[in-house]
């Protein structure tokens, strides 16, 4: 905050790793101390910038585009005058507004799923348990094809190919420069589970091998007597970088998936990860697993 408890515009948001997501939230979060700081209701903010309270309430939540008019509009009432502040919030305004790259996949992907590439886009650190399958930023191209098709290719729908270009590109998140901490908790069925055949199977065996040898990736698997306990479903927490975003979990099923941010929620989630790596073998233990399971197929 900055002097007589005004929302300073946050600097890093600069940085070209911020997500788009996160520099909406962060947005709004902040329009939303001005606001308040200001003593200002919703109401009277929205028939400022001529909406209703409910469109400025998902304004600061940062579940809707901003329009830089509107954003002026409200720095005006809420007594922000300085031209060079004004102008970071502006800026900010045009950054959040960035079409984030997994726009272009809208028609194979449900809406549900993009808000979750957002956010996922943003995290400083994805923890994640998968009991079936391999995580998906660590899949290879075959596996994401035989896990797509359901292990029969030539009946694969007209839109494969696009799901699968997705898939991969998502996976450049833990390759490119300044990645998130990546950490995944795998139940040991997943190393032998036969998806995509045993070449598919060992190919993806030896990635996983590799890329658990990287700085920013730690892989625990969790041994068959152990399975279970802890989790009874895969699930993803994202943390992040900015103190305004809370953890997000993030849970797939079959009609769709749901986001929990509530902090009872959050705290139960946490306890499962802290009980999961405690259960799973170390990482050096788990890439002895791997290496078994390569030399066995």
């Amino acid at each position: 905050m900055a002097e007589g408890g005004r929302a300073e515009p946050s600097s890093a948001l600069s940085a070209d790793a911020r997500g788009v997501t996160a520099r909406r939230i962060v947005l709004g979060t902040q329009l939303r101390k001005l606001r308040e700081n200001a003593g200002i209701s919703r109401a009277d903010a929205g028939y400022q910038i001529r909406a209703s309270d409910s469109k400025v309430s998902r304004l600061e939540l940062g579940r809707v585009a901003f329009k830089e008019r509107d954003v002026a509009d409200l720095l005006t009432m809420y007594g922000v005058s300085d031209p060079e502040e004004r102008e970071q919030f502006l800026e900010m305004v045009r950054r959040a507004n960035e079409p984030g790259w997994w726009r272009r996949y809208t028609d194979v992907t449900p809406s549900w799923f993009q808000d979750f590439v957002g956010m996922q886009e943003s995290a400083s650190r994805i923890h994640t348990y998968e009991l079936q399958f391999v995580p998906g930023l660590l899949q290879t191209e075959g596996y994401v094809r035989a896990v797509l098709t359901r292990g029969r290719p030539d009946y694969a729908p007209p839109d494969t190919e696009k799901r699968i270009h997705l898939r991969m590109q998502r996976q450049t998140l833990i390759t490119n420069p300044n990645p998130p901490r990546l950490w995944a908790v795998i139940d040991e069925s997943v190393i032998h589970r036969p998806i995509g055949g045993r070449r598919v199977l060992k190919e993806q065996l030896q990635f996983l091998l590799e890329m658990s040898k990287q700085p920013h990736i730690t892989i625990q698997i969790v041994p068959t007597q152990l399975s279970g306990y802890a989790a009874e479903g895969p699930f993803t927490l994202l943390r992040f970088a900015e103190p305004e975003l809370p953890d997000v979990v993030y849970i797939e099923h079959l009609g769709g998936a749901v986001m929990l941010d509530g902090v009872e929620e959050i705290e139960i989630f946490s306890r499962a990860l802290d009980r999961l790596t405690v259960d799973a073998e170390t990482p050096d233990r788990s890439r002895q697993m791997l290496s078994k399971a390569i030399a066995e197929l």
